[in-house]
């Protein structure tokens, strides 16, 4: 069963909404001397190791039925008490859990999300930002930065979607993880965009197809194919199922670099163009190109760089794709440019209440 969009505002009041939230943690840095405000960001990687270790320990499952004591909570996910207490009091003071007296903890409305059977859980997303092959690679920002080369490589010495390839257990937590990201956003994606003008859509790189379930599921007439290798597809099909798409639903796979089924008068992308450079981006680009019908739309889900420096999600994305795969986040202007010499016209960039927006795009006649 997929579960439906919660209510989302306006992209405007999301955007002010999130502005000022900048707002009131930049005064809060303002009210500690610099030197303090600097060391309280650089805790932040804590903040991810405890998420991570209370994830990876199943701690918000346990407390699913009522609070518990750290012993009892220690015991049922085989820990020391002590150190138990110590993470669940850190990770209380930080609003995850609740404290009690008599070293008991509860539930909070952030450690609900935690739980494996939550409807809203980002359990896969922690496993993944604080797993130890993920950990290393992020160990090598300074080399990431002195050479240009992607953090993982350096760390593993191989690519991170050849070490998908080598690490099946790694992998599904991966894929996993990306379809709690586009469970997150597609209520925000399906507001902002209607989908219910296309006969047919490719999701490419579509993994999980969770992205076109939805949208297959707010467009009844449209029909749609998940196109990704077969190893990020083998929960395509359930989820299709749960979805009640599985008539409109299809799979193909094979590679984005390769070719894509034709004649689609849609393809989206959601986070591929931002995993590559420049010319392996093209590559796709122009793979797509010359899969699309002629009146078609490429839909390109990304977080758009603002042209104006100022506080966006999009800035630590890029310095995560580039430790991660060696991508990098692009501004508008870029992804016109970037478009254009892969043989499209961008026509509008459509914000969402995320930190998503859809770039759309046609093409471009006589750049076959």
């Amino acid at each position: 069963m997929m579960h439906s969009p919660t209510v989302v505002p306006p992209p405007r009041l999301a955007h002010a909404v999130e502005g000022l939230r900048v707002r009131l943690r930049r005064l809060v840095q303002r009210l500690a001397p610099a030197p303090i405000a600097v060391l309280e960001l650089a805790q932040g990687w804590m903040m991810t190791q405890a998420l991570y270790t209370a994830a990876e320990l199943g701690i918000a499952d346990v407390l699913a039925d009522g609070p518990c004591s750290a012993q009892r909570i220690a015991a049922a996910v085989d820990a020391d008490p002590d150190a138990t207490y110590r993470l669940l009091r850190a990770l209380a003071s930080g609003g995850v859990f609740a404290e009690l007296p008599g070293r008991r903890f509860a539930l909070t409305p952030m450690a609900e999300s935690m739980r494996t059977d939550s409807p809203t859980t980002v359990r896969a997303v922690l496993l993944m930002l604080g797993h130890p092959a993920v950990w290393a690679s992020r160990g090598q920002l300074v080399h990431a930065i002195e050479t240009g080369r992607s953090g993982h490589e350096l760390a593993h010495g191989t690519t991170g979607f050849e070490y998908l390839e080598q690490n099946p257990e790694f992998a599904r937590g991966f894929h996993e993880a990306m379809k709690v990201t586009t469970q997150l956003a597609v209520g925000a994606i399906l507001a902002a965009y209607d989908f219910t003008r296309f006969d047919r859509i490719v999701d490419v790189g579509g993994g999980s197809g969770y992205l076109l379930a939805a949208i297959l599921r707010a467009a009844p007439r449209t029909k749609g194919i998940v196109y990704d290798l077969d190893s990020a597809t083998a929960t395509t099909a359930d989820i299709f199922d749960r979805a009640g798409v599985a008539e409109r639903g299809a799979i193909e796979n094979g590679s984005f670099f390769d070719a894509a089924p034709p004649g689609a008068d849609a393809y989206v992308l959601k986070h591929i163009i931002h995993d590559w450079p420049d010319e392996a981006a093209l590559k796709i680009l122009r793979t797509v190109r010359a899969a699309i019908a002629t009146r078609g739309r490429l839909l390109l889900i990304e977080c758009v760089v603002p042209s104006r420096n100022r506080t966006h999600f999009s800035l630590w994305l890029d310095l995560e794709v580039l430790l991660a795969i060696g991508g990098r986040e692009r501004t508008a202007a870029e992804y016109r440019d970037l478009l254009a010499r892969g043989g499209f016209r961008l026509r509008r960039v459509v914000a969402t209440a995320g930190p998503h927006s859809i770039i759309e795009a046609v093409p471009e006649p006589g750049a076959d």
